[in-house]
């Protein structure tokens, strides 16, 4: 058996058209046994399950079928009695059209609001790539791979922001996360990214950086009235880094944001020692923005994240253990690194988050690794 995806080809129309052998299968049983039972006993009412399975899987049409089959059902019994027009079949064939008629207008409701809401996840899976572009494979020397998990239900995107751009001799790096949720979030994010990805080339110093990136989101505040009770409640949190091409030394500068992870081969984990100034457009007097540095080795990952993943809880109201469980997963690229957490995560938050969580993976491959790669020279396995 090939490699392929097993139901390559299975349409929705398939198996809805397969699963129409339920409905039917009950008609034929219910009509059949409610013959052979002694007069007395009527199952001609419960004919009306059949529609109201097929509601469940298909469209209205494949619904309204089912269901004039089931009136078809229940006149064939009347008439197999010979009390097709009693008053008490009478009443049971016309119950069972209009209950079926109103399981009908049931799908035709439910049809529209599936196209309205796939309508709003297409606008809001535009939007998401428009605003948080996915990072490629690699930035120069560094491979990387990125996650979005949003907290919201169909959902695709929050506050939470992440970008990348190539400098003159190096990557920075931004990951950052709004307080608040909304349209107001979204476009606080919004204006975050855009400011960064053009700062970025002009400021040679990550708190110079920092400083432009307060002024933007100060500016954007005071040009927009916030919404009544978050008054002098929005800010966002932000991490700086700067990952040089030309050495192993590391700059980063925090905004109120926690400090990235750092895993080493042999699955260890520490956290790069970090001085954070506040948030960014709290509207105070800006403070100076502190550099710290750090060792980035060969083979070393690091992951950049947002609150969403360490204030995961779980039923006894637990956090995630994000270095704990990061432990395992050392050796892994970053993609691999990103699944396992994802799945872990999830697993740990019972399938749902109480806030969105974004997550950065960054891995700095072996100098003999890097020299294959701008060689072209490429295993099957990366």
């Amino acid at each position: 058996m090939g490699g392929g995806q097993p139901f390559a080809g299975w349409r929705p129309w398939q198996s809805s058209r397969a699963l129409l052998v339920i409905p039917i299968a009950l008609i034929l049983v219910i009509t059949v046994v409610d013959i052979l039972v002694p007069a007395d006993v009527h199952l001609g009412p419960l004919l009306v399950i059949a529609p109201a399975i097929t509601a469940s899987f298909a469209g209205p049409r494949l619904t309204g079928a089912v269901g004039l089959l089931a009136v078809a059902a229940q006149v064939y019994i009347g008439w197999h009695f010979g009390a097709h027009f009693s008053r008490n079949v009478v009443v049971q064939i016309v119950a069972l059209a209009v209950l079926s008629f109103l399981i009908v207008c049931f799908c035709v409701v439910r049809e529209r609001r599936e196209r309205k809401l796939a309508q709003v996840r297409s606008v809001a899976e535009a939007a998401q790539h428009v605003l948080l572009w996915p990072l490629p494979d690699r930035i120069g020397p560094l491979r990387t791979a990125c996650l979005y998990l949003a907290a919201e239900e169909e959902a695709e995107i929050g506050g939470d922001l992440y970008a990348a751009t190539r400098t003159e001799g190096g990557t920075r790096v931004m990951i950052g996360d709004v307080r608040g949720k909304g349209l107001a979030a979204i476009g606080e994010a919004a204006l975050l990214l855009g400011a960064f990805r053009e700062a970025a080339h002009q400021h040679t110093s990550l708190p110079a950086l920092a400083d432009a990136l307060d002024q933007s989101v100060d500016r954007y505040q005071a040009e927009f009235s916030e919404p009544e009770g978050e008054v002098g409640e929005r800010f966002v949190t932000a991490l700086l880094l700067e990952i040089s091409d030309d050495d192993h030394i590391t700059r980063m500068t925090s905004c109120g944001h926690p400090p990235p992870l750092l895993l080493s081969p042999g699955h260890s984990v520490s956290v790069p020692s970090l001085h954070p100034a506040p948030p960014l457009g709290l509207g105070l007097m800006r403070p100076a923005h502190t550099l710290d540095v750090f060792t980035f080795q060969d083979g070393d990952t690091l992951v950049l994240y947002t609150d969403g993943v360490v204030e995961a809880r779980d039923r006894a109201g637990e956090f995630y253990p994000f270095a704990q469980r990061a432990a395992q997963w050392t050796e892994c690229n970053p993609k691999a690194l990103l699944h396992h957490i994802r799945r872990d995560l999830l697993a740990h938050a019972g399938g749902r988050l109480g806030d969105d969580a974004a997550l950065i993976a960054i891995h700095l491959p072996p100098a003999h690794h890097r020299d294959r790669i701008h060689g072209k020279l490429i295993h099957a396995d990366d």
